[in-house]
């Protein structure tokens, strides 16, 4: 009737350009993925298994898509994923961000130079502050970073933001045993 030209439709085909719809893996029903959705703490997770119960339920990818708040190709890309990696596969990856530029040996030199302090005739410092070490950083390794990545790169190797109180380099020693000594004294009398 209709001769060689005729093209059978796939039953399981998606849509109109003739994109072959990937079948769901076995093993939770349409009940089971929406009780699956409600207990997720994830949304998007929650969106994605909505998505794939209404697959389940017969529903068209298009409309299925729609559900999920996603077009037909997204929700392929997620029927992927859940055939291969199951409800865990529906959540996003973390992004893994950019890598530092520091290298691990770098980091350990950085901690030992903090834990040995500055040298006021080497450094011209006599504490560090984040913007000493950032030009230490520059000088010794040749990196540019800013004071944030400083301050996190500190942290992270163990160090708390500490600011010792100042102490003049000219200052006598047990100066401030005596003022103590004297500021008790008269406070006990008042």
């Amino acid at each position: 009737m209709f001769g060689c030209d005729a093209v059978t439709r796939d039953p399981t085909d998606s849509g109109a350009r003739g994109m072959v719809a990937i079948p769901l893996k076995e093993g939770m029903s349409a009940k089971e993925f929406r009780q699956a959705a409600a207990a997720s703490s994830d949304a998007n997770q929650a969106r994605r298994l909505l998505a794939l119960a209404a697959i389940r339920d017969g529903m068209s990818r298009q409309a299925a898509a729609r559900i999920g708040g996603m077009d037909r190709q997204t929700l392929r890309d997620w029927v992927h994923a859940f055939n291969k990696g199951g409800m865990e596969g529906l959540i996003n990856d973390t992004s893994p961000g950019r890598p530092s530029k520091l290298s691990v040996k770098q980091k350990a030199a950085l901690k030992g130079i903090v834990e040995e302090g500055p040298d006021l005739a080497r450094d011209g410092v006599v504490r560090w502050r984040c913007r000493d070490l950032v030009c230490v950083v520059e000088r010794r390794f040749g990196v540019s970073v800013s004071e944030d990545t400083i301050a996190r790169m500190l942290h992270a190797l163990g160090f708390s933001h500490i600011t010792a109180r100042p102490k003049h380099p000219q200052q006598k020693s047990g100066a401030i045993a005596g003022f103590k000594k004297n500021s008790r004294a008269s406070s006990k009398g008042r």
